[in-house]
């Protein structure tokens, strides 16, 4: 009777399974918009106030199981570079979270109180918008109040200026 030596067997295989698993497409990470290619993909492109958050649904993702709140924000229009919302005039921007231990940062999150540049795209046939890009939020003006999101429907995370 012969022995196998369990190791190299076992090294060739995971070397087989990590070489399958980063050569997938389908975990790379898209590549950034440039800043003209935002410009010309967005609706708006404006400096808001983050006035709210409301979780607004909690999904359970098909392939980890986790379960995943959907976001609602009130933005406050400070000052826009594109679009037709005047300085003081408020959108609703929808966001969803990702799985924990994703690849990349697929969703854009805003946070109460917070100001920052951001690119958006209007929802077809609806009222809200979406961010136009995994990179369409700029760097943060003025620093949120609170990282800490609502994980139950219904509730909100308000700004301390919210009217």
């Amino acid at each position: 009777m012969q022995l196998i030596p369990v190791r190299p067997a076992l090294s060739a295989a995971a070397a087989f399974i990590l070489t399958a698993f980063l050569a997938l497409p389908a975990l790379s990470l898209p590549a950034p918009m440039s800043d003209e290619e935002l410009m010309e993909n967005s609706d708006l492109v404006a400096l808001v106030r983050v006035m709210s958050v409301t979780c607004t649904s909690i999904t359970k993702d098909p392939q980890t199981g986790e379960e995943l709140p959907g976001y609602l924000a009130k933005l406050r229009v400070i000052e826009a570079s594109k679009g037709d919302v005047r300085p003081g005039g408020e959108v609703l921007v929808t966001f969803r979270a990702i799985p924990s231990g994703a690849l990349g940062p697929w969703t854009v999150f805003y946070y109460p109180g917070e100001e920052v540049w951001t690119h958006l795209v209007k929802r077809e046939g609806g009222v809200t918008y979406a961010t136009t890009w995994w990179n369409a939020k700029g760097d943060v003006v003025k620093a949120p109040e609170t990282k800490e999101l609502p994980t139950t429907v219904g509730e909100s995370a308000v700004a301390t200026d919210a009217d």
